[in-house]
This record gives C-alpha cells, sequence and structure tokens, in this order.
C-alpha cells in the first residue's frame, strides 16, 4: 500500500472519541511497515523499548502524581459537566494520571514520551481504548539546554517514531487509535524544527495520522522577530497561522493550538487550497 497522501484537514475538527477511533475517519492510512508478527526477529527490539521504559522512568520523574491529578482532575470534572460532550485529552506520560483522567471523562491520552517514560502506560493505553498520541521527544527536558544537534533530525524523528509505535501495537494498542506527533520544539533547536516542517508529509510512510503543533513555539518567536528580541508567546499568533497552515498543506491531519477561531479560519484556507490541488490539473 502506497503512503496516504495529504488530505484536507477537516478531520481534526472531528474529534475522536472512546468509541472511535483517535485516527483520521476520512484517512486510508495503514501500517506500512512490518509488525512483530511479520518479522519475530523485530520482538527483541521491541522488547527492549519496553524494558527500557522502566530505566528511563527512574532518571525523570518530574510532576508528582498526585499533584498532577489534583491540577487537572477538577478541570476535567468541571468541563464535562458544563460540557457533557466535550471531548477531552489529558497531556501526560503517567499511567496512572492517564487512568485517573480518562476515568473522569478524557478520551484520548497525549504523551510526550510516546509511552516510554512508564512501563504501565501501555497496559493503560491498551486496557482503556482510548484515543492515544505518541509524540517524538530528545532527550529530556533537564537536559535540553546541552542536548546537541541530531545528525538528521528528519531522519531520526520518522526513525523512532516506527520503533516507539511498533513497540505500542506490539503491547497491543489498536493501530486505528493511534496518532503520532512529531514534537516540535521537544528536544529540537530552533533550525531542526524548519526541515521537520518542510518534509512533515514523508511522515505519511509510516501510516499512521499526524499531529503537529506548533502553536506558539519559540523556533516561530525567534523567526518572525527578525533578528530583534524574541517574541513572546502572546505575539506569536501570526507566526501561528503561517505554521499551521504549512502543517495542514504538507499533510497534519491535526492540529493543536491556542487561538482556536484564528486557527479554524486558517485551517479553512489550507483545505481550499488542497481541495484544489487534488480537483485536477
Amino acid at each position: 500500500m502506497s503512503a496516504p497522501s495529504p488530505t484536507p484537514s477537516s478531520c481534526w475538527r472531528k474529534a475522536p472519541t472512546s468509541s472511535t477511533s483517535a485516527a483520521n475517519p476520512g484517512s486510508n492510512a495503514g501500517p506500512l511497515l512490518e509488525s512483530p508478527a511479520e518479522n519475530p526477529a523485530k520482538k527483541l527490539a521491541y522488547n527492549e523499548a519496553a524494558r527500557s521504559a522502566a530505566a528511563a522512568a527512574k532518571t525523570f520523574s518530574g510532576l508528582p502524581e498526585d499533584e498532577e491529578n489534583s491540577r487537572v482532575l477538577p478541570v476535567i470534572e468541571a468541563i464535562k459537566r458544563a460540557r457533557p460532550h466535550a471531548v477531552l485529552s489529558i497531556d501526560t506520560y503517567k499511567s496512572a494520571v492517564a487512568r485517573a483522567a480518562l476515568q473522569a471523562g478524557a478520551e484520548i491520552v497525549n504523551d510526550v514520551s510516546a509511552a516510554r517514560w512508564d512501563p504501565r502506560m501501555h497496559a493503560t493505553l491498551t486496557q482503556s481504548q482510548c484515543g492515544v498520541v505518541l509524540m517524538h521527544m530528545r532527550g529530556r527536558p533537564h537536559e535540553w539546554r546541552n542536548l546537541p544537534p541530531a545528525d538528521d533530525v528528519v531522519a531520526l524523528v520518522p526513525r523512532e517514531l516506527q520503533a516507539w509505535s511498533q513497540a505500542a501495537l506490539h503491547a497491543g494498542v489498536a493501530h486505528q487509535r493511534i496518532v503520532l506527533d512529531p514534537g516540535f520544539g521537544f528536544g529540537k533547536n530552533f533550525e531542526e524544527n524548519y526541515p521537520l516542517l518542510a518534509r512533515f508529509h514523508q511522515l505519511h510512510q509510516l501510516g499512521f495520522p499526524l499531529l503537529a503543533g506548533v502553536s506558539r513555539k519559540s523556533f516561530l518567536g525567534k523567526t518572525a522577530a527578525r533578528g530583534r528580541t524574541m517574541l513572546p508567546p502572546d505575539h506569536r499568533l501570526s507566526a501561528t497561522l503561517a505554521a499551521v497552515t504549512a502543517a495542514i498543506i504538507r499533510g497534519a491531519h491535526i492540529v493543536r493550538v491556542h487561538d482556536v477561531k484564528p486557527a479554524v479560519e486558517a485551517a479553512a484556507i489550507a483545505d481550499a487550497i488542497l481541495q484544489a490541488a487534488n480537483a485536477g490539473p
């Protein structure tokens, strides 16, 4: 099967629920890579990825689970009371927080570690049948300041996302519930984000719907400042809309934004461009 071509991004406005796919409902994205069942030799790599998660968790603890729960659970519960049909995502790499948030009404788990930092996360995702976003991150936040540049970030991101998504599949997470995010700004220096955005469409080879989170990112604030002091986050709307439009045109199925109304309008323009491109010569 060939990789899906960039398609209009209207699917990101139809959010997944716990009973439906986390994937683009109109996408024909499918497994393009060998699964462990197809190539048993690869099981060693996937099992090693699972074993290394325990060691990774010991080196990065972040916010304590109790405090994280105390911050997010009241918000989830309040939103669900006010908007019962709202589809909510919990951003956490901790399985206990994910389980509590899902019980409180969240339907998607967005794990910035791609389920690598908590050895119980794969089981949580498999048992809950929720939507899953697996994000790429180089290193850990406390390491970023001294993290050397990647030799080839455009090659690194799909290679590691392939391994991490296959580990999730091997653990029992259903393919149709997985979305991949290349993690703009997460362990990438300013210059590495633009090649990743320019070649975003190459991630289609992985066979999953793609999410782009470029909203208000520092690399946009630096470029838009044009040599002056970096723009603060609340002054990056124009740069964000440009990056969102570029991501959609390069094949993003989902975009994560702070300023929803302007982003919806930008997405409409990007969709119109894609529809015109697909209409013929």
